[in-house]
């Protein structure tokens, strides 16, 4: 039977902003925020690190208490937006999306007790 989120929004972006930096890589780094609309919903942007400038935002939603949606909302290089579809992009959004479900699975304890 599939549970609803009952961890307090802002409760729960403390917790990632806390957890998610020792899942990254060195050099990249990241925002988490709660996504005004969607009490279930984070948002987090990464920049990766490098010459390159891109930066990646996702939406992170609770499906219910152990389980997460990704989404890619945005991808910039340097600050403007581009195509999502190059090699190199799809290679960060895997790694970040991977990033994102660990630290979900790793918080699973809070959201899921």
């Amino acid at each position: 039977m599939d549970r609803q989120l009952e961890v307090d929004q802002h409760n729960l972006v403390t917790a990632w902003q806390e957890r998610l930096p020792a899942l990254m890589d060195d050099g990249d780094s990241f925002n988490v925020l709660a996504d005004e609309g969607d009490p279930n919903s984070l948002l987090i942007h990464f920049n990766a690190a490098g010459r390159q400038g891109y930066s990646l935002d996702f939406r992170c939603r609770y499906v219910d208490s152990r389980e997460v949606a990704v989404d890619l909302l945005d991808v910039e290089q340097s600050g403007i937006h581009i195509d999502e579809h190059s090699d190199a992009v799809q290679q960060l959004a895997q790694q970040y999306t991977r990033q994102i479900h660990e630290c979900a699975q790793a918080l699973q304890n809070m959201t899921n007790p």
